[in-house]
Order: C-alpha cells, then structure tokens, then sequence
C-alpha cells in the first residue's frame, strides 16, 4: 500500500510538471515589497543587507511572477542556464539582495521561457514602468492607515493603472506589498480573481524607510 502511494505521488509530481512549461503563462503579477515591513517581518531576524540603516530602500522589486488566469506556475523544468553570481548582485539596486534576484529566477523566471538575462531585463522594465510615490518615502514616522490610502497613491501617480489592476497584501496588521497585473508585453490588465484580493485593514501599520 505504501508502495502504491510513492507512486501515485511521484506520478502526479510529473503531471505538474509537464502542465508547467517554461512560456505557458497568461500574464504577469508585479510584486513591489516595502522594504521598512519586510523587514521588521523577516529581514531583520536574517541580518539581511537590506535592512541595514542608510540603504534608502522603499518599495523594492520582489518578483516579476507568470500567472495563469486561475493560479500560477512554479519551477518549471527548464534547460535555460542559470544566472551568474554577477547577473544577480545587478539586480540588488532594485531588489535588496543578489539572493532574491537568484531565488526568483529559481521560482518563478524558470517558467517566463526567457534566459535568466533576459528575465531580469524584463524585470528591471517592468518596475521601472510603475512609478512609486514619493510621498511615501518622505514619511518620517511610523504611521496606521486603511490600506485602500497606499492603493490610491499609486493609482494617483500611474494614471493607466485602475483598482483592478493593483492589489495591496497585509501581513501581521503591515502593509506588505503592491501587486500590480501586467499583460506579457507589461500593459496594465485587470487582475485574475485569485490575485485580486485586497487587505482590508482600516489601520494597518506602515513604517518609514531607514
């Protein structure tokens, strides 16, 4: 019997990768961290270079995701050469650390169909054609507000962008991340339902940059 179980789970581990093919998405989720959060959250407690006082980071890159209209691809099989030590700390300006730059080739540019140089050329696209409010930056004390206020400030300054096409995530009463949807030729486009989901906090806490 337990034989029987490795196999059917072995099985249905080839099945997801052979639907998961490098190329065979619907449309891009751009994902903007705050990084002040994300740090408190996590970055801290991994002595990440990041969070160290001076480095100015705000909203930074954390992925260029290929979506499905319902769910999204994951390490896709590929046969597309890995980034080199040096194409990943590149990517740290925008990014925080060469380490997320390798870790979402691995998850998620494996499954873009594109060489890692050119995945992170996209990316690097991508964020720079979402423009990030300055007045966030400029806070200079921690703050609560409804999450709704961090949508409407970058709706503010992206003029092509509509509620539909941003959702921002929550994470322990924090303001976590922007997700923007992007066609494949990164044209604003309405979110999927399952990425469309909005936090719904009337006070949740946003910290200043560092």
């Amino acid at each position: 019997m337990r034989f029987l179980v490795v196999c059917l789970v072995w099985l249905a581990g080839i099945a997801a990768a052979e639907e998961e093919r490098p190329g065979d998405f619907d449309y891009y989720v751009l994902a903007l961290s705050w990084t002040p959060n994300w740090c408190a959250l996590e970055g801290d407690a991994r002595a990440s270079a990041q969070c160290e006082p001076g480095q100015g980071h705000g909203f930074t890159l954390h992925g260029l995701w290929p979506q499905y209209e319902d769910g999204w691809p994951s390490f896709c099989p590929t046969a597309a050469r890995a980034p080199s030590r040096a194409m990943t700390a590149e990517m740290a300006d925008i990014m925080g650390t060469s380490g997320l730059a390798w870790h979402q080739w691995r998850k998620h540019g494996v499954c873009s169909g594109l060489s890692a140089a050119d995945y992170f050329q996209l990316s690097r696209l991508a964020y720079q054609r979402v423009t990030r409010p300055d007045l966030l930056r400029r806070l200079d004390r921690p703050v609560r507000l409804p999450a709704t206020v961090i949508e409407e400030a970058f709706l503010e300054v992206n003029p092509t962008l509509s509620p539909e096409m941003l959702t921002v995530t929550c994470r322990d009463g924090r303001i976590q991340e922007v997700r923007i949807c992007l066609t494949r030729g990164l044209e604003p486009r309405d979110c999927a339902p399952d990425v469309a989901r909005d936090c719904r906090l009337q006070d949740a806490f946003f910290a200043p940059i560092r």
